[in-house]
């Protein structure tokens, strides 16, 4: 592949756009892109269409390698590529779709007519090997380049004993997609140790898919955000199969509810590891390690709850309003602020900006988040900044309400968002989609968080929906549920 582009013209430094699942030729071109200098490119084809327009120019892309699934897109935006020479089909011949799309070729057919051997150049360390744009909740979204240095560095952490821990001989079942950060790292982190990669393609949402993937490769290792392992749960209740050879998962992307913790453990002896990061942190912050089996149980809960420990590399901090460090204590959260050496510094093409800057000015990269650190270490993220309830004051954690929710019986998922009121300024609404067949009450579910948060804190009212927002990342897209609800008016005057 390397020769191809060689072929196609890519020159060092060009970046190579990709719209494609979590395959073996997405993961070809990760290596034929960074490692004969070219930069990879990954964009996540669940974005708006508009959006993709924008990273594409943006990024200046030269060539873009497509999904066949992602024809009919690109067609409608491939006038609107001003930088783009050409696309690539990520398929062979005989499945090659009928296109207009312009100077346009077949992976295969392109693979078929170069040699095996390549003179891989000599690379500075600190040369770009890929690009990520963020989600762009607000505004447009930014790039984060990241260096060799930065992933072979982030890469090293991600192996450490404390954190993904793989083995040789292992097989690790990536199923956050390639285009989001990197899949995490894991198609860079399992060649490393000589493990086993297990691509689900375009299929990684499916419980059937992610059981027999599991099944007949022995998986040992998954790694995906929460809406993934919810529906491999549903289908192995359904089923009453069993998936022996997986022994751990790691959950990132969005706060990982108890339940699903439980079912893995309970039902399959699967262990569930917390994890925290950003696209911009490439990604990984921390990890949240197996708890000692001496720790009483619901000591051990609460901290598994929490998105775990810094792993070696970053520092991490919390701020208050005036960037006063606060104390580790597990009772102030703040702003969350974190450095590290593969921690974003600029946002691509806009480092000569002040106002865009990615740091503050003494170095530290604010996440966005607001958190705890507790005397331990263990990081317990309370909200997204924009995301916070403020209520007569005092903050209110979404994060905390939708997990407690997620725990009822009946409940299939959660999101709670902060609503204006009169007099509190803020107060919480909770919307729940109902599990399959069950017959849920709206007060009874409020009912059920008494005795287990402050009384202020529990939601002033519950809507029953049949579905709620996700991002392209597939994370609860409290944006839009705000959108959706801003008609929205309380039923009462006074909270109950």
């Amino acid at each position: 592949m390397a020769n191809a582009l060689k072929r196609l013209g890519a020159r060092a430094g060009d970046r190579i756009g990709t719209l494609a699942w979590n395959d073996y030729r997405h993961f070809e071109l990760y290596y034929a892109t960074s490692c004969s200098g070219l930069v990879c490119h990954t964009i996540n084809p669940r974005l708006f269409a508009e959006q993709i327009a924008y990273i594409v120019n943006h990024a200046e892309d030269r060539w873009l390698f497509i999904d066949p699934a992602f024809v009919p897109l690109l067609e409608s935006l491939a006038s609107q590529l001003t930088s783009v020479k050409g696309f690539v089909i990520l398929t062979d011949q005989a499945h090659m779709p009928a296109t207009g799309l312009p100077n346009m070729y077949c992976y295969e057919t392109l693979l078929s007519e170069e040699g095996a051997e390549f003179e891989w150049p000599q690379l500075d360390e600190n040369s770009a090997a890929a690009l990520c744009y963020t989600s762009g909740t607000t505004g447009n979204p930014k790039g984060v380049l990241f260096s060799h240095r930065a992933m072979v560095l982030h890469t090293y952490g991600v192996l450490l004993p404390g954190a993904f821990a793989m083995q040789e001989g292992e097989a690790v079942l990536p199923v956050v997609p390639m285009f989001h950060v990197n899949a995490w790292s894991l198609p860079y982190a399992a060649p490393v140790m000589g493990a086993k990669l297990v691509l689900p393609g375009p299929k990684m949402g499916c419980g059937e898919t992610l059981c027999t993937l599991i099944r007949e490769e022995g998986v040992n290792v998954a790694a995906g955000v929460p809406t993934v392992w919810l529906a491999l749960q549903k289908y192995l209740r359904e089923t009453g199969l069993q998936i022996p050879s997986l022994n751990r998962v790691i959950v990132g992307g969005a706060a990982c509810p108890w339940s699903i913790m439980q079912e893995f453990e309970e039902r399959h002896g699967v262990y569930t590891h917390h994890a925290w990061g950003m696209t911009e942190m490439s990604p990984l912050g921390t990890f949240n390690a197996r708890v000692p089996d001496s720790l009483p149980a619901k000591e051990a809960e609460k901290r598994r709850l929490k998105q775990g420990r810094a792993v070696f590399g970053v520092e991490m901090r919390i701020v208050d309003d005036t960037g006063r460090e606060l104390p580790r204590d597990g009772v102030a959260y703040g702003a969350l602020q974190v450095r590290g050496p593969w921690v974003c510094e600029s946002y691509y093409k806009v480092e000569c900006k002040a106002e865009e800057s990615a740091l503050t000015e003494d170095g530290w990269f604010d996440t966005g988040d607001v958190a705890s650190i507790d005397p331990d270490g263990y990081l317990g993220i309370t909200d997204r900044t924009k995301d916070v309830i403020k209520s007569g004051g005092e903050w209110i954690s979404s994060i905390e309400l939708e997990n407690l929710a997620v725990a009822m019986d009946g409940v299939q998922e959660a999101a709670v968002i902060g609503v204006a009121h009169h007099k509190w300024d803020e107060r919480p609404l909770l919307l729940v989609v109902p599990s399959p067949d069950a017959e849920l009450e709206p007060q009874r579910i409020l009912a059920g968080f008494h005795g287990k948060v402050a009384s202020w804190w529990i939601p002033d009212d519950c809507l029953l929906v049949e579905e709620i927002p996700h991002t392209a990342t597939g994370k609860i897209s409290k944006k839009d549920l705000r959108t959706q609800l801003a008609d929205y008016r309380w039923p009462q005057a006074e909270p109950a």
